[in-house]
């Protein structure tokens, strides 16, 4: 068995007990519907900082991916302006060359 399916399993068990525990539980279904509201609260709460912190990392990512990106494309540009030079040069000295002059 993959751990990625022992862990879906772990997870779908654990969410059947928790049912199963707040179902058979002694309290009334008011105080039970209050305490689970109260849970869905915090859980909430938890999910929307644990996004906000991907949020965040998402956006640092991408703005590091952003520079490395024009620093990459400023290189490209500097190598493409050498190369450039170097083939007027290599130009202008075949011209030079062939016509005897110099």
């Amino acid at each position: 068995m993959s751990k990625g399916k022992f862990a879906v399993g772990t997870l779908f068990g654990a969410a059947i007990g928790l049912l199963a525990g707040v179902l058979t539980a002694p309290k009334s279904g008011k105080e039970t519907r209050a305490d689970l509201k109260a849970k869905a609260e915090v859980m909430k709460g938890d999910a929307s900082k644990k996004v906000e912190k991907v949020q965040m990392k998402a956006n640092k990512v991408a703005d590091d991916m952003k520079d490395k990106a024009a620093v990459a494309s400023q290189d490209a540009r500097a190598r493409s302006e050498d190369l450039k030079e170097r083939a007027e040069r290599a130009i202008d000295g075949a011209r030079k060359g062939f016509s005897g002059k110099e």
